[in-house]
Formats: structure tokens, sequence, C-alpha cells
């Protein structure tokens, strides 16, 4: 089962088993995991309705000193089920995605790093961060995102990109992960929350001193804190900011230095809570432009459009984006654990040629994987107290 949750098939799965010397088909993996899968679907709601219930007690030997809860989606691809071999009625759905972890951070006076890390100033990675965000494979080409245009050279830089170093999680202030546990499905988000709450309740996450909530702007992601997590830190994922931002800037800006000017501006009011200030700024821009007219067909480069859904997105997020103060206690600003997160997911659930049951199968490998990917010894521990089935012969 632990080839099936690592390896990115169940063919590979198989095949891995094979080489121990024991014979076993794709297929009857499948129906192993898919067996596995159900099980832990139905720990993972039974303990949200014990938290429903108030009849769920931490599962924990200490209350951690400082959590983060932090949501994001994935896509895999779906086929209708009962509909005999091959692939009928695909679709791209959507797996929402959950990362719970415990820090190690420290508090501070002031503020550990009131200027903006290398990270956002440099044009190259900058640049790339934009188009990773965006999703390049699936983006318009004329996207700013994507467009592929020619980053601003840095001081004392030659034609090879930085390395992908200096990142906001590297620096000396911000919080470092200890533990981390998972939680992913294809359930709605009302459905979504109760299984995340569960989760949250069983490490004892509520009891907490500080306790943060990060995730991107979507809707849904901020009826799940006010739901379940209201008395979290609320804040938005600086990462996206900076999409918005450099997207705004690039459409503005009428030449490459007028455009990173416009940027590096922007991002370091940001950065230093001065939100506002760019909320005014962005106003003024869309009077000179004006407002991009109704319907989906205007393009993705439209300067009307970018400065409207950057003014949009800042407007809806302010409350949340008071990131000095979230640095002074010592919470993370990004969202990068879950991004990395359903990095790790995709891995397993999303390629061309997967196409999952929709929804028993990609519920089932969600579940396998989401156990084997938490680090708190619960895939060592499902299978030490699984018990065995009375229909099966036991080997002596």
């Amino acid at each position: 089962m632990t080839a099936a949750a690592r390896l990115d098939s169940f063919a590979a799965a198989a095949f891995a088993i094979g080489l121990t010397g024991l014979s076993i088909s794709s297929r009857h993996v499948q129906q192993l995991t898919q067996e596995v899968g159900t099980d832990l679907a139905r720990q993972r709601d039974a303990q949200a309705v014990q938290r429903r219930r108030r009849q769920l007690p931490p599962r924990v030997a200490q209350t951690p000193q400082a959590v983060v809860v932090e949501i994001d989606g994935g896509r895999l691809r779906t086929r209708a089920p009962g509909e005999g071999q091959g692939v009928h009625h695909a679709e791209n759905k959507e797996d929402k995605i959950a990362c719970l972890a415990t820090l190690d951070s420290m508090t501070y006076t002031d503020d550990p790093q009131p200027e903006p890390p290398p990270t956002f100033l440099q044009p190259r990675r900058v640049q790339r961060l934009v188009q990773q965000m965006a999703g390049q494979a699936g983006a318009s080409s004329d996207d700013p995102a994507t467009a592929g245009s020619a980053a601003p050279p840095e001081e004392g830089a030659g034609s090879t990109p930085p390395p992908d170093s200096g990142r906001v999680e590297d620096e000396p202030w911000a919080p470092k992960r200890l533990t981390r546990t998972c939680v992913a499905s294809m359930a709605d988000s009302r459905s979504f929350g109760p299984m995340v709450a569960g989760e949250a309740q069983a490490r004892d996450f509520y009891a907490a001193p500080r306790r943060a909530y990060v995730a991107d702007g979507l809707a849904y992601n901020w009826s799940i804190q006010h739901g379940y997590f209201a008395d979290f830190e609320p804040i938005v994922d600086f990462l996206h900011v900076v999409c918005y931002l450099y997207k705004a800037a690039y459409g503005l800006g009428s030449d490459e230095a007028s455009r990173w000017s416009q940027y590096a501006g922007w991002v370091r009011q940001c950065w230093q809570g001065r939100v506002a200030e760019v909320v005014a700024d962005l106003r003024w821009h869309q009077e000179q432009v004006g407002c991009p007219p109704p319907g989906p067909e205007v393009s993705a480069s439209d300067v009307r459009r970018l400065v409207a859904e950057s003014l949009s997105y800042l407007e809806n997020n302010t409350p949340r984006m008071d990131y000095p103060r979230y640095r002074r206690l010592g919470l993370p600003t990004t969202s990068s654990l879950v991004e990395s997160l359903v990095g790790e997911f995709n891995a397993r659930v999303k390629s061309k040629q997967k196409y999952w049951n929709r929804p028993e199968g990609a519920e089932a490998m969600l579940q396998v994987r989401a156990a084997y990917l938490s680090e708190d010894g619960r895939w060592q521990r499902y299978f030490a107290q699984r018990p065995g089935n009375p229909y099966r012969r036991k080997v002596a």
C-alpha cells in the first residue's frame, strides 16, 4: 500500500511489489487502495461528526504554541463511473487540500523584516513566480504573466537567472514547520470545512496561543475561516498579492523600467502594511484607463481588466493584509506550505493519462495520499490498528 501511495501509478506500485517476489496485478493494487481509501474517508468523516457533537478530545500530548491552517485547491481529471472500459464524460474537477502545521517561531517587538526580502525584488525571480502561480501551461498566450517578455536586468547579474534561494520561508525571522498533517477531498466547501475543523480539534489547534489561517482570495476559503476558524488570524497569501500587483504594473507601464518601478513601489507598500496607499493609486489609474466592459470576451492583457482585478483583490482583502503585525507575531505571510503540498498531491493524482472515477476513485486516492503525506505517524498507525479480514486465510 505504501507503494501505491508513494509511486505515480498503480502499475508502478505493482512492479515495485513484484521486485520483492510477490506477484500482484495493478488492478488488484487499485482495488486494495480503493478499500483503504474508503476506510480512511470514513474515519475522517466520523471525526468531523465527533467535533460537531463536541465529543472529539484532542489527541496530542501537548498543546502547540503556534499553528497555521492553509487551504488551497488543485485540479484532476475524472471520468463517469459505471460506463464500461475507457474514459466517459471526462471532466476537470477541483480537489481541496488543507495543510495543518505546527510552527517553530518567535514573537518580536518590532517588525523583523520592514523591507521586502530579495525574493520579491529580483525581476527574473518575480516573473518566474508569477508564471508558476498563473499556471503557465493553461494560461492564455496574451496573459502578461506568461507572455515571456524579458524581465529588466538585475544589478550585477548576467543572463543566467538566479538560483531558487532567498524564499520568504528561508528568512531568519520566518516561522519553521514542525509537524504537518493533511486533509483532502473532492467535496464542496460546506462539507470540507467540518473535515478541516475536525483535524484541527484533534491536534488541539484551537487552544494554541498563536493561530493563523492563510489562503488566497477565493470566497469559499474565507467562508470556511468565518465558520470554523473565526478566532484564527486571517491572512491573505502575499504571493497572490505579488501576482496581482505585477500584472497591473505590467499593463500600465510603457516600458520594462517603468513597469518594474511601479511594481516594486507597490509591493514595498503592501509588505509594510500600507495597502490603503496602493488601493488609492489603483483607483486613480482606473479613472485614467476606465473600467472594463462586462463580459468574458475582454482580453486577459487588457489594462482595464488588469487594474480592475488588482483593485478588487486588494479592496476585498485589505483587513487580511496587516503583514507587519503578522511578522511580529511570528505567523506566516504566504501559503507556501499548502502550495507545495498541492504539488505533492498532484504528483500522484494528476497527469494527462489519469482519469479517476468520480467521486469514489478520486476521493479514495486522496485519502491514501493524505495519510501518507501526514507527518504524525498516522500511516503506520492505521495499518498497525487495522483489523484483519476474517474471510482471508492467515499465513503461518
